[in-house]
Protein backbone atom coordinates (compact mmCIF):
# COMPACT_ATOMS: atom_id res chain seq x y z
CA UNK A 1 0.00 0.00 0.00
CA UNK A 2 0.96 3.88 -0.46
CA UNK A 3 2.69 3.13 -3.45
CA UNK A 4 2.78 5.11 -6.52
CA UNK A 5 2.48 3.34 -9.55
CA UNK A 6 3.20 4.04 -12.94
CA UNK A 7 1.98 2.79 -15.89
CA UNK A 8 0.51 2.70 -19.77
CA UNK A 9 -2.59 2.12 -20.35
CA UNK A 10 -5.73 1.82 -22.71
CA UNK A 11 -9.36 1.62 -22.66
CA UNK A 12 -11.28 0.61 -25.07
CA UNK A 13 -15.25 -0.42 -25.01
CA UNK A 14 -17.20 -3.10 -26.25
CA UNK A 15 -16.49 -3.24 -29.69
CA UNK A 16 -12.72 -2.84 -28.82
CA UNK A 17 -12.40 1.05 -30.19
CA UNK A 18 -9.59 2.57 -28.20
CA UNK A 19 -11.64 5.70 -26.23
CA UNK A 20 -8.03 6.54 -24.14
CA UNK A 21 -5.00 5.36 -24.45
CA UNK A 22 -1.53 7.30 -22.71
CA UNK A 23 0.82 8.42 -25.11
CA UNK A 24 3.28 8.49 -22.01
CA UNK A 25 3.55 6.88 -18.51
CA UNK A 26 1.00 7.73 -16.33
CA UNK A 27 1.12 7.50 -12.29
CA UNK A 28 -1.01 7.01 -9.22
CA UNK A 29 -1.64 6.46 -6.07
CA UNK A 30 -2.04 3.23 -5.14
CA UNK A 31 -3.53 2.83 -1.98
CA UNK A 32 -7.14 2.79 -1.61
CA UNK A 33 -7.55 7.07 -2.59
CA UNK A 34 -10.06 7.36 -5.41
CA UNK A 35 -7.22 8.01 -7.96
CA UNK A 36 -8.44 4.89 -10.15
CA UNK A 37 -11.45 2.75 -10.27
CA UNK A 38 -11.56 0.46 -7.34
CA UNK A 39 -11.82 -2.68 -9.64
CA UNK A 40 -8.60 -1.80 -11.66
CA UNK A 41 -6.54 -0.95 -8.64
CA UNK A 42 -7.42 -4.06 -6.96
CA UNK A 43 -6.02 -5.85 -10.12
CA UNK A 44 -3.11 -3.87 -9.85
CA UNK A 45 -2.10 -5.07 -6.24
CA UNK A 46 0.59 -6.81 -5.92
CA UNK A 47 1.97 -6.35 -9.58
CA UNK A 48 5.48 -5.61 -10.69
CA UNK A 49 7.11 -4.20 -13.43
CA UNK A 50 6.47 -5.12 -16.63
CA UNK A 51 3.38 -6.57 -15.40
CA UNK A 52 0.24 -6.47 -17.36
CA UNK A 53 -3.46 -6.05 -16.22
CA UNK A 54 -6.63 -6.60 -18.08
CA UNK A 55 -9.93 -5.48 -16.43
CA UNK A 56 -13.33 -5.77 -17.57
CA UNK A 57 -15.33 -2.93 -16.10
CA UNK A 58 -19.04 -2.64 -15.87
CA UNK A 59 -21.13 0.59 -15.98
CA UNK A 60 -20.84 0.53 -12.33
CA UNK A 61 -17.09 0.14 -12.06
CA UNK A 62 -16.39 2.63 -14.35
CA UNK A 63 -18.51 5.93 -15.21
CA UNK A 64 -21.99 4.49 -14.10
CA UNK A 65 -25.36 3.77 -15.54
CA UNK A 66 -26.49 5.45 -18.12
CA UNK A 67 -29.17 8.15 -16.38
CA UNK A 68 -32.02 9.33 -18.88
CA UNK A 69 -32.49 12.01 -15.86
CA UNK A 70 -29.46 13.94 -16.64
CA UNK A 71 -30.52 15.05 -20.48
CA UNK A 72 -32.17 18.18 -20.26
CA UNK A 73 -33.80 20.42 -23.15
CA UNK A 74 -33.22 23.91 -23.24
CA UNK A 75 -34.32 27.24 -24.87
CA UNK A 76 -30.89 28.19 -26.79
CA UNK A 77 -31.39 31.79 -25.33
CA UNK A 78 -30.28 29.81 -21.76
CA UNK A 79 -26.78 29.88 -22.95
CA UNK A 80 -24.70 32.66 -23.07
CA UNK A 81 -22.83 31.56 -26.62
CA UNK A 82 -25.08 32.85 -30.15
CA UNK A 83 -22.28 29.89 -32.00
CA UNK A 84 -23.38 26.66 -30.18
CA UNK A 85 -22.01 23.43 -31.49
CA UNK A 86 -22.81 19.84 -30.67
CA UNK A 87 -20.15 18.82 -28.80
CA UNK A 88 -19.67 21.73 -26.89
CA UNK A 89 -19.89 21.05 -22.67
CA UNK A 90 -19.88 23.40 -19.89
CA UNK A 91 -20.58 22.99 -16.18
CA UNK A 92 -23.52 22.99 -14.44
CA UNK A 93 -25.10 22.05 -11.22
CA UNK A 94 -27.39 19.21 -10.33
CA UNK A 95 -30.20 19.06 -7.37
CA UNK A 96 -27.60 18.79 -4.62
CA UNK A 97 -24.99 21.50 -5.80
CA UNK A 98 -22.43 19.25 -7.45
CA UNK A 99 -21.20 20.21 -10.80
CA UNK A 100 -21.85 18.03 -13.46
CA UNK A 101 -20.34 18.66 -17.12
CA UNK A 102 -23.08 18.78 -20.06
CA UNK A 103 -22.53 17.89 -23.51
CA UNK A 104 -24.56 19.47 -26.13
CA UNK A 105 -25.93 16.44 -27.96
CA UNK A 106 -28.53 18.36 -29.99
CA UNK A 107 -29.90 21.83 -31.26
CA UNK A 108 -32.73 22.22 -33.47
CA UNK A 109 -35.86 24.83 -33.37
CA UNK A 110 -33.99 27.13 -30.92
CA UNK A 111 -33.83 24.38 -28.43
CA UNK A 112 -30.83 22.77 -27.14
CA UNK A 113 -30.42 19.05 -25.91
CA UNK A 114 -27.63 18.62 -22.88
CA UNK A 115 -26.32 15.57 -21.80
CA UNK A 116 -24.95 15.78 -18.16
CA UNK A 117 -23.85 11.72 -18.76
CA UNK A 118 -20.20 10.90 -19.09
CA UNK A 119 -19.74 10.24 -22.52
CA UNK A 120 -18.92 6.23 -21.76
CA UNK A 121 -21.41 6.08 -18.74
CA UNK A 122 -23.74 3.09 -19.40
CA UNK A 123 -20.62 1.25 -21.30
CA UNK A 124 -18.95 -1.73 -20.54
CA UNK A 125 -15.04 -1.46 -21.00
CA UNK A 126 -11.94 -2.92 -20.95
CA UNK A 127 -8.90 -1.14 -19.09
CA UNK A 128 -5.75 -2.73 -19.97
CA UNK A 129 -2.46 -1.71 -18.43
CA UNK A 130 1.54 -2.26 -18.51
CA UNK A 131 3.42 -1.46 -15.08
CA UNK A 132 6.35 0.84 -16.23
CA UNK A 133 7.47 1.43 -12.39
CA UNK A 134 6.53 0.95 -8.63
CA UNK A 135 8.08 2.92 -6.02
CA UNK A 136 7.12 3.87 -2.47
CA UNK A 137 4.88 7.27 -1.82
CA UNK A 138 6.65 9.95 0.41
CA UNK A 139 4.42 11.19 3.12
CA UNK A 140 3.59 14.63 1.23
CA UNK A 141 2.16 12.01 -1.45
CA UNK A 142 0.18 10.50 0.89
CA UNK A 143 -1.08 12.99 3.08
CA UNK A 144 -2.10 14.95 -0.36
CA UNK A 145 -3.85 11.44 -1.26
CA UNK A 146 -2.15 12.35 -4.65
CA UNK A 147 1.36 11.46 -6.96
CA UNK A 148 3.56 14.90 -7.14
CA UNK A 149 6.33 14.93 -9.62
CA UNK A 150 6.53 13.47 -13.07
CA UNK A 151 3.78 11.88 -14.47
CA UNK A 152 1.81 13.02 -11.02
CA UNK A 153 0.62 16.29 -10.42
CA UNK A 154 2.36 20.02 -9.51
CA UNK A 155 1.76 22.50 -7.33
Amino acid sequence: MNTVVTMTYKLQNSEGDTLEESKDPVAYLHGGYDNIFPKVEEAMHGKNVGDQVEVSLDPEDAFGEYDDGLVQIEPASAFPSEDLKIGMQFEGEDETGDVILYTITDIADGKVVVDGNHPWAGQRLLFTATIASVRSANQEEISHQHVHGAGGHHH
